[in-house]
């Protein structure tokens, strides 16, 4: 999400002020160039305040993982494709949804755990393991589809619900990581692209998507 300025937060919101500053920060600027003297000022927030509700850095990765996750469930619940009848359009709806999340920095776009985990997978198992648990949850939300798809329509090789669901992931996550390589979003739209055409092909279905480029 873009910075922008931000006013003291009440008596009694600094750990949720420290939480969203976390989000903002790291998906901007990496997790080790995020320091908690950054993460205080950009929160409006004392150190004092900071340490009395997160131990360690660390400590507050892992509860901003599952900040992420409390922060985007919502947002993918209320999503108009989950009205769709067709399990194969809910999840080709989710994908042009995401699609249409892709504009702006870099920042706007791509994934907290994700960024996170890319860092720290070697160095924090409890950091590695609170983004881990986050990524895979969001990916549990397109099972159930993915499951009553597989019954509806014909699936053109081997394939199960829960591998496609995380396949899904797979595709996204490394679409930010190239977008991050490349300073733009052109890889994100592209690998969006390529898995709807996986899909038509996987779930013998004629494409009625257009492309995201």
């Amino acid at each position: 999400m873009p910075a922008r300025a931000v006013a003291r937060p009440p008596r009694g919101d600094a750990r949720r002020a420290i939480l969203d500053a976390a989000l903002a920060l790291v998906r901007k600027q990496g997790w080790a160039a995020t320091s908690v003297d950054e993460l205080c000022r950009a929160a409006r927030v004392t150190k004092g305040a900071f340490f009395h509700h997160f131990a360690t850095k660390e400590a507050l990765g892992i509860a901003a993982a599952q900040h992420w996750t409390d922060v985007t469930g919502p947002f993918f619940a209320a999503a108009s494709f989950h009205a769709l009848s067709d399990p194969l359009d809910r999840i080709f709806g989710y994908l042009a949804l995401r699609a249409e999340m892709i504009r702006g920095p870099i920042e706007g776009f791509s994934c907290f755990a994700g960024t996170v985990v890319q860092e720290s997978f070697a160095t924090s198992h409890p950091l590695r393991d609170a983004c881990g648990a986050a990524i895979s949850d969001h990916a549990a939300n397109l099972e159930a589809d993915f499951r009553e798809a597989m019954t509806l329509h014909e699936v053109r090789g081997p394939a199960s619900a829960e591998g496609l669901a995380r396949f899904t992931q797979t595709v996204l996550q490394g679409g930010f990581v190239l977008a991050k390589a490349h300073g733009g979003p052109a890889p994100v739209l592209e690998a969006i692209a390529h898995l709807e055409a996986y899909l038509n092909l996987l779930f013998k279905r004629t494409s009625r998507r257009k492309t995201h480029r």
